[in-house]
């Protein structure tokens, strides 16, 4: 399926879930959602997006939090599953969008690409649902009750592969979560979550 088949269901549900995107979904989501609550993770060591989504479901339990990750990323970090389902974080939706390549790069060929079974693992890593979509239509049926469901959740979605750019920082870039600084776009999530009335920009 297409980016906007993934993202666009996404977006119709969300309500006051914080959303974390890295990687190739950072531009995508941004060009669709300009909530107080979405936050790129865009600045460090490729592969912890999870690690930090979790460190906000552990903080803000009343909150669930959606990470739209990459299949590179979620490769990088096998062991974050292990370490999520032994936080007991209930609130965690970890979405990872499977396109074999590491895009923003310049789309190198993934490590076992086409063999790794994402959802198997996160099964065997403990957690009580993870499910597995290659079709829209599907995927956007099953998205509510995923959405509902007490996690940790995984969700793997087959996407094509796009052609995103590097990510920066800076006043230039074309969507709005990008423009600040890190310290600047931190304290401004931190704000976000600090306020019971935030459910938008």
């Amino acid at each position: 399926m297409t980016k906007d088949e993934l993202l666009t269901p996404l977006l119709r549900l969300r309500a006051d879930q914080v959303v974390v995107t890295t990687m190739g979904l950072v531009r995508p989501w941004g060009r669709l959602s300009r909530h107080a609550l979405d936050f790129a993770s865009a600045d460090s060591a490729m592969a912890h997006a999870a690690d930090f989504a979790l460190g906000i479901a552990l903080a803000r339990p009343e909150r669930t939090v959606i990470c739209l990750n990459g299949d590179g990323s979620m490769l990088m970090s096998l062991g974050t599953l292990v370490t999520i389902v032994e936080s007991g974080a209930r609130n965690l939706v970890l979405l990872v969008a499977e396109n074999g390549t590491y895009e923003v790069t310049g789309n190198q060929r993934i490590p076992g690409a086409g063999r790794v079974d994402f959802a198997a693992m996160a099964r065997a890593a403990g957690f009580p649902r993870s499910e597995r979509f290659t079709d829209a239509s599907a995927y956007a049926a099953a998205l509510p009750a995923l959405l509902r469901s007490p996690g940790p959740s995984c969700v793997v979605v087959d996407v094509e592969p796009g052609d995103e750019a590097p990510l920066g920082r800076g006043p230039g870039q074309d969507v709005a979560y990008l423009r600040p600084s890190l310290a600047e776009a931190a304290r401004a999530l931190r704000g976000a979550l600090a306020d019971p009335s935030s459910s938008g920009t």
